[in-house]
């Protein structure tokens, strides 16, 4: 068959596919056009269409009405604010905010050039633009049709770049301008032509880092706003569309710009035509003299506040860092500011891993009285925004830090007493033969409680958890707010063994409750929540609950006083001239044959007036990066001395009421021997016991009624 007689084929194939197709297209009308005009179909269309617009309509109402259009001069007049615990201010956060200046202190000149080179018709439209919308929705269809959800350019208005740069994303999709039109039609309704100018040349970004046209000024020019000439107003407003061309990054492409802003504030009668080239010949002359002040002083601690805020109060990051609010926080500045110089200090930590790696390390000081968190630093080096925290991110196990939480307190409340005696014996527990060992390897038969507790010693404290029983360590560690798993209900948490861990953060709150008659505080940040307005939006409720009884907690407080005596695990770490209670814990690191290689360090100390936990150890412990416990290398006690030297003589001062339990020990023993040799003697000191004891009692109940009252009025 020859090429002809195929083209010819094909072409009467095609011919009867057509018809084919006529005559089906055709059956198909006359169908539609029975139908369509039996049904209606016309007006069901147009109902439907014009249902989705009011429907549309309402929902986007709703968002510029409850977009809080009122308060956006506010919110943009005024840097969110922190303030420490006396209601002094600490700090800002801010972001997309700089200098703040009204309208009489800004050039003409600026809002000419962005007016002639942003919105011509700024002073005669209502917040939108009929012509900028039609190229936005032609350009959605153009994009649609070629698979691409965005629009690349869209004849924003002044009133609605101010509307997507304070409420709505920079994602430019066609909801988003919706939504951008109905909140500048609101802005439009709230505020005048020369406030919405004002606060949008004070938002509006001009690289660097810089926002706003005061900071602006003085980072490219060293001059304030209101002295801005022509050349150097058009310099910043060519710089809104593309803030990288800068006369400080890229000087040519910023004059370039600059004279094309000229030109159209000529064309616009801005300035007279015959001093456009005047103006476009002047040389681009660069000063930076922004005093770039940081007021983000403490790092991990507004962090901290962010989260709380976010996570506790419901506010977002952006609203948070833009919207002018007050925070009113428990920060202790000079503790915060101690945490901060101590942790810069080398000295103060082990040394380095042989790669170079810094032991990290975390502290935090809470109120006992309250849970108010005074002072956090989550790690040594360089900080990021939001970053890394370890004193409230991190869960590390706690060792032997857990023992008076799991064991001790438990065993007290169930009949031990601080000198009960204690099975200090190698043995196994439980069909699998757990075997619980002493770091020195070296056991006594029988030890008083108190000594188990300052010497840290192992077997002791399975013994005793093991005769209570698992199931009350289990539901203490609840109480005191450490958190558990079913996992966590065996005779491991004896020895601080548990599923996830715990933080810096969890374990000083744990605390508290030996440093407060019982009573535990969740550690909390922010007190106080105030909006640019002056309405308070949020506040701290208290969480404190008594989970032991006040002579409970003065009887651990006995015990854990020796510590820090002679003897005890953190005797280095005792402050001088300072008594502190508490108790420490390490863990044993699996991935190093070196018996004294551990994987945590965790000092966590008190007075009746601070609770401070720290915390030391590699991010990603193995064999080449690990702590030692060795004599002359600087532990964990190093640092936690230190810290508690620094902030101690700024506390109230309380002192503890209760001696430590070695010296109870030591005086009973000598009471005893008196008592042999003169009953009426033991008669007399056994009244004046009891007679403590009640006094004690009658004190006990006091405190609590002045801190009930103390609450009840909101102190």
């Amino acid at each position: 068959m020859d090429k002809e007689k195929i083209i010819s084929f094909i072409k009467q194939y095609l011919g009867i596919l057509w018809d084919y197709i006529k005559k089906y297209l055709s059956i198909l009308w006359n169908f539609i056009k029975k139908y369509w005009k039996r049904y209606q179909l016309t007006r069901w269309i147009i109902a439907i269409i014009l249902f989705i617009m009011v429907i549309s309509s309402i929902y986007l109402t709703f968002i510029a009405k409850t977009s809080h259009v009122k308060n956006l001069q506010s919110n943009l007049s005024r840097s969110t604010v922190i303030y420490d615990q006396n209601g002094k201010k600490a700090g800002n956060l801010y972001a997309q905010k700089g200098t703040y200046v009204a309208s009489d202190k800004i050039s003409p000149n600026l809002s000419n050039a962005i007016i002639a080179t942003e919105d011509r018709n700024f002073y005669h439209e209502h917040g939108f633009s009929v012509k900028g919308y039609a190229r936005a929705i032609l350009l959605a269809i153009k994009n649609k049709i070629m698979h691409d959800n965005q629009i690349s350019s869209g004849g924003s208005t002044i009133s609605q770049q101010l509307a997507k740069n304070t409420f709505l994303s920079q994602q430019q999709t066609l909801s988003r301008k919706f939504k951008e039109l109905f909140i500048s039609i609101e802005i439009e309704n709230i505020y005048s032509k020369k406030q919405i100018i004002t606060m949008y040349m004070n938002n509006a970004y001009f690289g660097n880092g810089v926002y706003g046209v005061q900071d602006a000024s003085r980072k490219y020019f060293g001059m304030d706003a209101k002295d801005l000439p022509v050349q150097d107003a058009a310099t910043l407003a060519g710089m809104l569309q593309n803030p990288s061309n800068n006369p400080i990054d890229h000087p040519e492409a910023a004059k370039a710009r600059r004279n094309v802003v000229i030109g159209l504030m000529g064309e616009t009668g801005k300035i007279p035509e015959s001093e456009v080239k005047t103006y476009q010949s002047k040389p681009m002359e660069v000063h930076d003299d922004l005093d770039d002040q940081n007021g983000y002083k403490y790092p991990y601690y507004f962090d901290a506040v962010i989260n709380e805020a976010i996570s506790q109060y419901g506010l977002s990051e952006k609203q948070i860092m833009n919207d002018g609010y007050k925070i009113y926080t428990s920060l202790n500045q000079q503790q915060q500011q101690s945490f901060q110089d101590d942790f810069k200090d080398p000295s103060l930590f082990p040394s380095n891993a042989s790669d170079g790696t810094k032991v990290q390390a975390a502290s935090i000081a809470v109120n006992p009285k309250n849970g108010g968190v005074q002072a956090v630093v989550g790690g040594r080096g360089d900080t990021v925004f939001r970053g890394y925290n370890r004193a409230t991110d991190m869960r590390r196990q706690p060792g032997s830090a857990l023992k008076p939480l799991s064991v001790y307190t438990p065993a007290l409340e169930n009949g031990f007493s601080y000198d009960s005696m204690l099975n200090d014996k190698l043995q196994s527990y439980g069909k699998n033969h757990y075997t619980p060992q002493n770091f020195s390897q070296t056991y006594t038969g029988k030890i008083p409680m108190y000594k188990a507790i300052a010497e840290s010693l192992n077997a002791p404290a399975v013994w005793t958890l093991n005769k209570i029983g698992v199931d009350k360590g289990y539901d203490s560690l609840q109480k005191f707010g450490i958190p558990v798993t079913k996992k966590d209900n065996n005779l491991a948490i004896a020895l601080g063994g548990l599923t996830t861990g715990v933080s810096p953060q969890q374990m000083a709150g744990a605390y508290t409750a030996f440093a407060n008659q019982g009573k535990v505080s969740t550690p909390f940040y922010i007190t106080k929540i105030v909006d640019s307005t002056g309405k308070t939006v949020a506040t701290h409720e208290n969480n404190t609950s008594q989970i032991i009884s006040a002579d409970t907690a003065r009887q651990m407080t006995s015990m854990l006083l020796d510590v820090f005596q002679p003897g005890g695990t953190s005797a280095t770490g005792k402050p001088s001239g300072y008594e502190v209670a508490g108790k420490t814990g390490t863990t044993e690191d699996d991935t190093s044959s070196d018996n004294q290689a551990v994987r945590d360090w965790w000092v966590i100390g008190y007075t009746p007036d601070v609770v401070v936990a720290s915390w030391e150890g590699f991010d990603n412990t193995n064999s080449d990066k690990h702590l030692e416990i060795a004599n002359g290398s600087n532990s964990i006690n190093t640092l936690f001395k230190n810290q508690m030297q620094d902030i101690l003589p700024y506390t109230d001062g309380n002192k503890f009421k209760v001696k430590d339990a070695n010296t109870r020990y030591m005086q009973k023993q000598q009471d005893s021997l008196l008592g042999d040799d003169n009953s009426s003697n033991s008669t007399t000191n056994n009244i004046r016991e009891k007679l403590g004891q009640v006094s004690q009692k009658a004190s006990d109940v006091a405190h609590n009624l002045v801190d009930d009252v103390k609450s009840f009025l909101g102190q």
